[in-house]
This record gives C-alpha cells, structure tokens and sequence, in this order.
C-alpha cells in the first residue's frame, strides 16, 4: 500500500486536530475537582497552540475520577474552548461494560471524539482486546483513536490486531505509545490509520516516519514548539522540525524522565499560575518542593518561565 495521502487522513484530521495535549484534571486542595481551574486550564492550553484536548486520559488521573466527574469535565472543557479545539474524551479502561458506559456518556455530554486504550491488568489475548475495541467503537457515532501503551496495559496491540481493527468505520487513528517505530510504520503503511505521537520523546520520528501529529503531556508546557513541528515535518521542513526537537528536549526530559506527567504537567502550570495548586489525587503525591524547585531551574533555562 502506497503511504497515506493527505486526503486519507483528512477524516482523522478533522475529527481529532492535529496538535494535542492529555489534559490534567486540576483539584482543590482538598480533592474536588476545581472546574474553574479547568475552565482556565482548557483556554490556557488551547491560546498556546492546541487544537486537541483530550479529556480524562490517563495525565487527566481518569482512575481516580468518578463517572458523574468525567461527564462535567467534559461539558466544562467544551464551555472553556468552544468551536477552537476537539475535545477528545478518555473512555478505556479494562471492563468492557464499564467502557460503554463511559463512552455513551461522552457522546451524549458531547465529546468530539474518544481515546480508547486497550483493557490493563488483566492481559487479555489480542481476541480480547479486538473484541473489546470493536464493542466500543460500535457503542456510538464517534470517531475513535486507539490508545497503544504497553508500558501501562501490559499487552501492546499487536500490528496484526490494529490491521484488522482498521476496517471499523469509526476506528480512525492510534496514539502511539509503544516504542516499536517499525512496527508502527508497518501499521501505517498497510492498514487506513492515522498515527499521533503518544511518547514526547518520540514525537519527532513518529512524525517523520508518516504521523500526522502529536497527543502530549509535555504540551502543557510548548504546544506552541510542537505545532511549530508538525507543520515544518508536513512541509518536509525536517531542518526546522529537528531544531525545533533539540530545543525542547529539556523540557521533554524535565517534565517526562523525573516525576509522573500528570504530577509534573501540574506543578509546572502552578509555577506560571495557571492553576491555584498542584494537588493530586493519591496514589498519586504532588511534586515535593525539591521537584518544584528542579522544574523551576528547567522551565528558566528553557525561557518558559521568567
């Protein structure tokens, strides 16, 4: 199969963007949910370069969030950023039943799309976990994206598997977490999906090996640099693409290599005042005051915070 023209990722482009960042979901001090912080959060985001939120994956902590929390978040978030963004809903976890669930609610809260990742824990077989993909891809109208994490889930989506998973109508694209570029440059080059980069450090050869964009966490902090490079790789700019990549390095390892993402991405908009504090929801702890310190010495270095 030739590789992908621009009119064959055109639906995925318009159901999904192109520059996308896994929101946090920020929290009072005593563990609700602060929905303006979110509200202040969604627009931060979307003004420094992204058109994709993603609401409720696993940097939004979606374990710890109710189901009754993730619709607000939802309806919240679309409020904030209206007609500039999509705003792509977190919908996987690993009970099939309680997948639906959440995706029908996504849908009817009106959610531009989902991320789905495949079920953790438990291990299913690659039937399972196609199984499980198609039943919530057939749950709604929505445009789905396919989360490919194994460092997380414990099983990867075999190419095979993603191939197969690719004659679904709504399965259009693949956050790739899996390390593996050969594979997913198979995957792009025999099946109809449209790859995002799903690992910050990856971002630039995914998108030179035929990713049409990014869903980061590092987002948080340059969205603005990483649409500067999807459009210079769609350009076959790959001089400004790569200078672009050596700039923010230090903030990739910063805010990626040292604490989770969501603790991380948190702290971090605290710092600029984007969010009143960093508070986590356990078992996640808030970044210590060392770490705060660490990513302050970083984010100053790099002239992402005075």
């Amino acid at each position: 199969m030739a590789l992908m023209t621009d009119a064959a990722a055109a639906p995925a482009r318009e159901a999904f963007g192109t520059n996308g960042t896994a929101m946090i979901t920020p929290f009072t001090r005593d563990g609700a949910v602060d929905y303006a912080a979110v509200e202040a959060t969604a627009a931060h985001l979307v003004d420094l370069g992204n058109d994709m939120l993603v609401v409720s994956g696993t940097t939004g902590e979606s374990p710890t969030t109710s189901d009754a929390e993730k619709k607000r978040l939802i309806e919240v978030v679309l409020s904030a950023v209206g007609d500039r963004a999509r705003v792509v809903a977190g919908a996987g976890n690993n009970d099939t039943a309680h997948t639906l669930e959440i995706a029908k609610q996504a849908a009817a809260a009106g959610a531009h799309g989902l991320l789905v990742v495949s079920p953790y824990y438990s291990k299913p077989p690659q039937s399972g976990i196609q199984a499980h993909l198609r039943t919530v891809a057939d749950a709604t109208d929505l445009p789905v994206m396919l989360y490919d994490i194994p460092g997380r889930t414990g099983v990867p989506i075999a190419s095979e598997t993603l191939i197969e998973l690719s004659s679904h109508p709504n399965i259009l694209a693949v956050k790739d977490a899996k390390g593996d570029l050969a594979e997913s440059m198979r995957v792009m080059s025999e099946s109809s999906l449209v790859y995002y980069s799903g690992e910050d450090a990856l971002n630039l050869p995914l998108l030179a090996a035929g990713a049409i964009g990014v869903v980061s966490v590092v987002g948080h902090v340059c969205a603005d640099r990483f649409a500067s490079m999807v459009a210079a790789v769609e350009a076959n700019d790959l001089d400004t693409a790569r200078r672009v990549a050596h700039e923010v390095l230090p903030v990739v390892d910063a805010v990626m290599n040292h604490m989770p993402g969501a603790v991380s991405a948190k702290a971090v908009l605290e710092l600029q005042g984007v969010i009143p504090t960093r508070a986590t929801r356990m078992p996640l702890l808030p970044a210590a005051d060392d770490q705060v310190e660490f990513l302050r010495d970083r984010l100053r270095r790099s002239g992402y915070l005075q």
